[in-house]
């Protein structure tokens, strides 16, 4: 038994990349997020627009502690590894009864209850990862300490909340990832992380978006389950794709690797915070946004494909997550950039905030006609930010010692 306890994990270096398990991982989360928007697409309503926007901050915020895992220890040697299977399940679990979050049921283990249990199981499983990695690491310890009390308080109103359902269920998983949320700035402030590879870190990111751009869209056009999509709604399938190379687009292109270089270029005592902050909270939420587009895209087509759609009108739910979440996408961008390459010029601020005064013209078109407004304006945005791109190019270039 001692030689079992005396077993270390493997750190990571300064080099270490995306390893294949950590994909293998990011994928199931993703699975977990595309069912968010099953649960948003059954009934969509003002309320469980906002419901799912909970459980994608509380499935997002249980997820980066892992990244931080990954960046301190190799999470695909021996018994990280085996442990980590155990949070893979546990996330799994937590994706399959999502689209139920709020029906409580007679049986002991329904699917609230059965949610919130799976996301504690997840959460316990970083903390007995990082604790063990943190047994000759002093620094690590300290900032454990603080990060474990808000993160223990948060399951007490989770499972209570889970519990009694209803409002006390949205208002009590609200408390409990505000208190996940700002126990964790807390402690990050006292306490910062240890970041040891940039471009693991960023890689991990990067893939996770990039993941969900390409899982949010096959969960979009499976949307209309009934009948395969002929005649307007192919046009909107191909108009849902072309509106999602804009968005990889406006990340892929040139922002992901100048913000790594960026974050890569920041003193060592600093850098865990700025990219905690530039990755934390730019880019998870640049995922959100994701996520309410392809719920967007998928209320189109469904609407398409129904008998009496063709005649009516998007409606607000549907307007809010295809407008609202391209609007939080390019303003979680201009987030990012800014903690991260500093730059961001108003011109960029006022295109991203533009979907929202066409949020209620969209909601009084026809679905065909307002996915096709939103996709020529990302189009106009990207073919704007690819302008700026080379009129930054040409700046740079005749500074003077710029080769």
């Amino acid at each position: 038994m001692r030689r079992i306890l005396d077993i270390r994990p493997v750190p990571a270096g300064v080099t270490h990349r995306t390893t294949m398990f950590e994909i293998f991982f990011d994928l199931v989360f993703v699975f977990a997020l595309t069912r968010v928007i099953t649960f948003m697409a059954g009934s969509p309503s003002a309320l469980t627009l906002a419901q799912g926007l909970l459980l994608l901050l509380l499935l997002l915020y249980s997820w980066s502690p892992y990244i931080w895992v990954g960046n301190l220890v190799r999470p695909d040697v021996g018994p990280v590894r085996a442990v980590t299977l155990v949070a893979m399940a546990a996330i799994f679990v937590a994706a399959l009864v999502l689209p139920d979050a709020w029906q409580q049921s007679p049986e002991l283990f329904d699917a609230p209850l059965t949610l919130a249990l799976a996301y504690v199981v997840g959460r316990a499983v970083q903390l007995v990862i990082l604790f063990w990695a943190s047994a000759t690491n002093p620094p690590l310890r300290s900032t454990l300490r603080f990060f474990t009390v808000p993160v223990v308080l948060g399951w007490v109103p989770l499972i209570i909340g889970a519990l009694l359902g209803g409002a006390a269920q949205t208002a009590l998983w609200t408390v409990a990832f505000l208190l996940n949320i700002g126990g964790a700035r807390i402690a990050s402030t006292f306490r910062p992380w240890q970041l040891r590879s940039v471009d693991h870190f960023s890689e991990r990111f990067g893939l996770v978006l990039i993941i969900a751009l390409g899982e949010s869209l096959i969960s979009a056009g499976a949307g209309p389950r009934a009948m395969a999509p002929v005649g307007p709604a192919l046009l909107a399938a191909l108009l849902g794709l072309t509106s999602t190379i804009c968005l990889w687009w406006l990340y892929f292109d040139r922002l992901a690797s100048a913000a790594r270089e960026a974050v890569g270029n920041v003193p060592g005592d600093r850098r865990a915070r700025v990219a905690g902050d530039a990755y934390g909270l730019g880019h998870s939420t640049l995922i959100i946004g994701v996520i309410y587009v392809a719920l967007g895209i998928e209320e189109v087509i469904t609407q398409l494909t129904g008998e009496s759609a063709h005649s009516g009108r998007l409606g607000w739910e549907a307007a809010t997550a295809l407008y609202g979440g391209t609007a939080l996408y390019l303003l979680s961008r201009l987030v990012f950039r800014r903690l991260t390459v500093r730059a961001v010029h108003p011109a960029q601020v006022v295109a991203a905030l533009l979907p929202l005064p066409l949020l209620p013209i969209g909601r009084s078109l026809s679905p065909l006609a307002a996915l096709t407004v939103l996709t020529a304006f990302l189009i106009g945005v990207t073919w704007f930010e690819r302008r700026m791109d080379r009129r930054d190019e040409r700046r740079d270039s005749a500074l003077p010692g710029v080769p």
